[in-house]
């Protein structure tokens, strides 16, 4: 007997959007390194990539992250 099993199918639920084939799918169908998820409704997966944009602009724009200098500009 294996002790671990490779998980073929997702729990009932459970949905995912592929970004190789660009789509949403329940379960896991594709790797996960190829996918975003689990999300709790097809909606959510439907947008998933718009969620994306709209949290890569966030952290982009966030001054916690901004890795520029705070002051003007030394020059030297």
């Amino acid at each position: 007997m294996a002790l671990f099993k490779k998980q073929t199918a997702g729990k009932p639920g459970e949905w995912f959007y592929c970004l190789v084939h660009k789509k949403v799918e329940e379960g896991p169908e594709c790797p996960a390194k190829d996918r975003f998820g689990p999300y709790a409704s097809r909606g959510e997966a439907q947008h998933a990539m718009d969620t994306a944009r709209e949290r890569n602009l966030e952290w982009e724009n966030d001054p916690r992250w901004h890795d520029a200098p705070t002051g003007g500009t030394e020059e030297g």
